[in-house]
């Protein structure tokens, strides 16, 4: 009877790593450095030896593990990758090679699909099977669950919530090429951009906590609890850009919950609030109470995601 498993989210400094029991209990959690020198060759050799090593520790056999599930960043589809930029990867099966390194069974997947996984199984949406996670970071992330399975699209491509085009009049490139993405507008540097824009525009007797100069999400999200005006304008608007693109991606999946996670959410209830207000000002009616709820899992997520990814 297999009683194990292996998460292992692969990011662009470290490899996240977890053992799990099959019924999501962590038994212990690890980090090793990701190596990314001579075109990220030692990576997968790297995460075989560490999961060896950690069988050998606990005493655990071969006949013991469902599996090993690994988050990467990129477009994964039956565990082939085309590429993975950060880790210097091209074309990959990512199950091929770690299952004959390790002798385990493999199941790969998008990182940011693999979190939205491990939030719907142990966090924010757990007991759901049809959710939504949006990673409210650098950029923004996500992934769309449809009756407990990541929707990976005919490219690996499904759950870019952050390249949904939501604005004209941007003309500089978002990271993937186009331009007036929702990342552009609703992560955190997107948030400072709108800071940024707000400070120019702002009449010249009012006053405001933030400086140009130094700001980030979080300082735009203190000064707007603190009832600072430009800061509400700014906060109004991401809230804005995301509420009613959460809407779009709702009347299509229909889903049980909305999480959102990422840096950004450390914003807590007012951030819920403020989104969930354009939300459902712009839902379809059959959507509109559709629960918006806070991650839970943290950093934690994509090992969890891993792991459930590889028990089916």
């Amino acid at each position: 009877m297999e009683k194990y498993c292996f998460g292992i989210d692969v990011g662009g400094t470290t490899v996240k790593c977890g053992l799990f029991e099959t019924d999501g209990t962590l038994l212990d959690k690890w980090e090793i450095p990701t190596r990314t020198e001579e075109g990220g060759s030692q990576i997968l050799p790297d995460i075989g030896k560490t999961i060896r090593a950690k069988m050998e520790e606990k005493g655990i056999s071969a006949g013991d593990v469902a599996g090993v599930g690994v988050g990467v960043p990129g477009p994964v589809r039956g565990n082939k990758l085309p590429y993975a930029v950060n880790l210097h990867w091209g074309a990959m099966d990512i199950g091929e090679v770690l299952g004959t390194i390790t002798g385990l069974r493999i199941k790969a997947g998008n990182d940011a699909n693999v979190a939205a996984l491990g939030e719907m199984w142990k966090g924010g949406a757990e007991g759901r099977d049809n959710v939504i996670v949006v990673t409210l970071g650098t950029g923004v992330g996500g992934g769309i669950i449809v009756d407990g399975h990541i929707v990976e699209g005919a490219h690996g491509a499904g759950g870019e919530i952050g390249h949904a085009h939501v604005e004209d009049n941007i003309h500089d490139a978002c990271g993937c090429g186009n331009c007036g993405c929702l990342e552009q507008v609703a992560s955190a540097t997107g948030i400072v951009r709108l800071a940024k824009e707000e400070l120019v525009n702002k009449d010249s007797s009012e006053a405001t906590e933030l400086k140009a100069e130094e700001i980030d999400a979080r300082i735009v999200f203190d000064a707007y609890k603190n009832g600072d005006s430009v800061a509400e304008r700014v906060v109004n608007r991401f809230a804005k850009y995301l509420g009613t693109t959460l809407a779009a991606y709702s009347c299509v999946v229909d889903p049980e919950v909305i999480v959102l996670g990422g840096g950004v959410s450390k914003a807590g209830d007012p951030l819920v609030e403020i989104v969930e207000k354009y939300y459902k000002d712009a839902a379809f009616p059959a959507c509109k109470e559709t629960p918006i709820v806070l991650a839970k899992l943290g950093n934690d997520a994509g090992i969890y995601g891993a792991a459930r990814l590889v028990l089916g």
